[in-house]
């Protein structure tokens, strides 16, 4: 799946769960919802042009983290795989991609948040993809937190020196 039917994906999912919250009647929501499935299907399924450039995997995903309560905002250096904390939120990055400079920026990661709790088990917060362009799309819904993608970092490819 390319970042774009990605982004496509999460704003079906934001429309999906905003219209049941606002308890719009079922048969609109399931309308609306076909709709933009047969929209992401027609997406998918599209010739791509060739000459379009596949999104790079970065490394390092770099994340503002907001405290409401204290107005605390930290930004957040993370290799992927590995987990960062900010007050009582553990942030573990899985992937992230960046487009090629020639085209639209954009920056997707993916994102496992959960909540440390010292007497019990974690619990999962949020789970999926965030984008730096759009951070209210697949936003972490918290009463004292917030985290958004802001870039990915890309490590130069290692080549070796001549030895004189």
């Amino acid at each position: 799946m390319t970042p774009k039917s990605n982004q496509f994906l999460a704003v079906l999912l934001f429309f999906d769960s905003f219209l049941v919250r606002c308890c719009v009647s079922l048969h609109g929501i399931r309308r609306l919802t076909t709709i933009m499935f047969l929209s992401l299907v027609a997406v998918n399924f599209a010739p791509h042009s060739s000459n379009a450039a596949e999104s790079l995997e970065g490394d390092i995903v770099i994340l503002r983290a907001l405290d409401k309560v204290t107005a605390r905002t930290k930004d957040l250096s993370v290799p992927i795989d590995e987990t960062a904390v900010f007050g009582s939120l553990a942030i573990r990055p899985r992937k992230c991609l960046k487009r090629p400079p020639e085209e639209t920026p954009e920056t997707s990661t993916f994102l496992e948040i959960s909540e440390i709790h010292d007497d019990a088990e974690d619990l999962t917060l949020f789970t999926g993809w965030m984008f730096a362009s759009s951070p209210a799309i697949n936003a972490l819904e918290h009463p004292v937190y917030d985290v958004w993608v802001i870039d990915c970092k890309i490590s130069e490819p290692v080549t070796s020196s001549p030895k004189e």
